[in-house]
């Protein structure tokens, strides 16, 4: 399996799935949901919001709607009750059951975001060496292209460094 780190909005990527840094209520307010709402069109929060909430750590899956990809995996990684704050145990849960649905929907690529990075406030270098290590970890079955991304010039650099470390 290949994991590389890209930058760019997540709504532009094509792949299998497209991953949503969620919070349980899978309500797509802002950030990397905010994107993939706006890219998606339609019904996609609605679809979202109809599987909620789940628990954390979790995912739904929804169709893609107007983006290049077949599915949008939403992994709960941030609580939506409390005080909102992701852990390393809800971004390592939401990592692999990411992975684990798209290896049952049978994608081959994957996008995932900095999972509880953004507004849930876990520190991006330390969550983006969580995810690298749940992806390097995973035994897959028909995932094999796995790319990370950033938005801004100095996400990327701060997860390609994190993701180097590991």
């Amino acid at each position: 399996m290949e994991l590389t780190v890209v930058q760019g909005d997540i709504a532009d990527q094509s792949a299998d799935a497209l991953v949503n840094a969620a919070g349980t209520s899978l309500r797509m307010g802002s950030g990397v949901a905010g994107a993939l709402r706006r890219g998606a069109g339609g019904g996609i929060n609605d679809a979202a919001m109809e599987q909620g909430p789940i628990d954390l750590g979790a995912v739904a899956v929804t169709d893609a709607y107007d983006l290049d990809a077949s599915y949008v995996i939403h992994a709960a990684a941030m609580p939506h009750y409390g005080d909102g704050r992701a852990t390393k145990e809800s971004i390592r849960s939401a990592t692999r059951n990411a992975l684990e649905r798209a290896d049952d929907l049978g994608c081959e690529s994957i996008v995932i975001p900095a999972l509880g990075c953004g507004v849930a406030g876990f520190d991006l270098a330390a969550g983006a060496g969580l995810i690298a290590d749940q992806i390097r970890d995973y035994d897959p079955e028909t995932v094999s292209d796995v790319r990370l991304i950033a938005f801004s010039d100095e996400e990327y650099e701060t997860i390609r460094a994190a993701v180097a470390e590991r």
